[in-house]
């Protein structure tokens, strides 16, 4: 064992790496009950709680252990936060329309994202793209999906309603413009149980966190759990429950649940996008950072090398987790406790993969966890992304006014995308005007020329309502 995973080399033992694999573990363990959440909206989308928690365990484990033992990398992957929202929202919003996005075209066009980053991947355009945003949109991006999150968690927690008090009528399931003296979010009743729940869901964890905690979420989660319990919320004829089974069904996984007739819908070439280029960020800086923290990028050429193959078992688990049945399947950041507890190679992640693996068979004490605790957890990881603005120079305009679009529109449009999108085309415009002139010249890649008149010839064909 010291051998293959290079122990000594690396100034670490089996012991630190074991505990280092557990706490990462730990920290991130959240998801197997939060992402089956997500991807079924609390039972408004048919996936099937139980075969989302079989695909996120499989997920989780399979490619964790991929990452340890092909990479030697102490990095955990599983469906990332974020992007398992934005495929809940897309086919939330669509379910009414002449043309519904089904979750079935939702996989599809993760497991397409999943194609394309394998060969952005192979012929390094990964890395060109990745040069050519700027690193204030990079973070911006982070922050305004961290918005989105915290949107989320209020609207499923209860802490937020949503109201119109309009003139006239509106039919259900429409959108419709809201006058200046129209009120549009609330506060949710604090009579309400699962407000009540959700609230204490944050002080639980926000305490844990203070006195930091690892797994602080975990422990939050469980704790608000027991607290719904001594409530009555709770029933525990869900430890007994067929449908959630003590031993895996693996009859259940939605495996290769595609629908490619569906590929020609618009909304799916807009989600494969989004799929793809959230994912191209948000896996860059975790594999930096964290190679970063574990001390690979000391020989950055080796280190270089170490992350490039490592963006490849991250693009085959993208592929791999919608084959499964899951949203897009990434590198966590909550990676960074266990190299923090001193996990240096890849024992670190192949323990925290065979933890997951075990987990499949804790299907029903993760059933069991309320949406309010979940959704506690959602808006606590919104904090954390948050953390990101402090890397964004609000003194330039030129850098603030786009990164500001970049954050306000993902969570006030309810939409990713058109962050992003809103993002490229102001800095583009506003970085060209400068250059022109004023005296601060500032980068503008080619490749964001492109992508500015892509989006603009998107929202001109294709349109933007709702």
């Amino acid at each position: 064992m010291d051998r293959f995973f290079k122990l000594k080399q690396n100034g670490t033992t089996v012991r630190t790496e074991i505990m280092a694999g557990l706490t990462t573990f730990m920290a991130m363990a959240y998801i197997l009950t939060v992402n089956p959440n997500t991807l079924t909206a609390f039972g408004q989308i048919d996936m099937g709680w139980y075969s989302v928690f079989l695909a996120t365990a499989l997920a989780a484990g399979i490619f964790t252990i991929a990452m340890g033992l092909f990479i030697n990398f102490p990095v955990a992957l599983a469906p990332g936060m974020g992007l398992n929202a934005y495929f809940a929202s897309v086919i939330l919003s669509s379910s009414t329309t002449d043309h519904p996005f089904t979750w079935e075209m939702g996989l599809t066009a993760v497991f397409i994202s999943g194609l394309i980053f394998i060969l952005l991947t192979i012929t390094r355009v990964r890395q060109m793209l990745l040069d050519a945003i700027p690193d204030s949109l990079k973070h911006a991006i982070t922050v305004g999906i961290g918005l989105f999150i915290a949107i989320l968690g209020l609207k499923n927690s209860g802490l937020m309603t949503i109201g119109v008090e309009a003139g006239n009528d509106i039919a259900a399931h429409t959108f419709t413009d809201v006058l200046s003296f129209e009120t549009v979010i609330h506060m949710g009743s604090l009579t309400n149980s699962d407000v009540q729940l959700a609230i204490i869901g944050l002080l639980l964890i926000g305490i844990l966190m203070v006195l930091n905690v690892r797994g602080a979420i975990l422990f939050g989660i469980l704790g608000t759990t027991v607290v719904a319990l001594l409530m009555g919320v709770v029933d525990l004829n869900t430890l007994s429950d067929p449908q959630t089974p003590w031993i895996p069904d693996f009859t259940q996984v939605n495996f290769m649940k595609f629908d490619w007739d569906g590929i020609l819908h618009t909304g799916i070439v807009s989600a494969i996008v989004t799929f793809t280029f959230v994912e191209l960020f948000d896996t860059f800086g975790t594999l930096v950072g964290t190679a970063t923290r574990a001390g690979i990028m000391k020989d950055p050429v080796e280190g270089k090398k170490r992350v490039g193959k490592a963006m490849f078992v991250d693009a085959v688990a993208v592929t791999g987790g919608a084959m499964l049945g899951t949203s897009t399947t990434t590198a966590f950041v909550e990676s960074a406790a266990g190299v923090a507890e001193g996990g240096r190679t890849g024992l670190t992640a192949v323990t925290t993969g065979a933890c997951f693996l075990l987990a499949l068979f804790l299907a029903p004490v993760a059933a069991l966890i309320p949406g309010s605790a979940t959704a506690a957890a959602l808006i606590i990881v919104g904090v954390l992304m948050m953390q990101s603005v402090r890397e964004i120079d609000f003194q330039d305009m030129v850098v603030a006014i786009p990164a500001f679009m970049t954050i306000a529109m993902m969570p006030f449009t309810y939409n990713i995308a058109n962050g992003i999108s809103f993002g490229i085309v102001f800095y583009v415009v506003l970085a060209f005007v400068a250059n022109v002139i004023g005296k601060k010249k500032y980068d503008i890649h080619w490749l964001m020329w492109v992508l500015a008149v892509l989006i603009i010839l998107r929202y001109i064909f294709l349109g933007s309502a709702g």
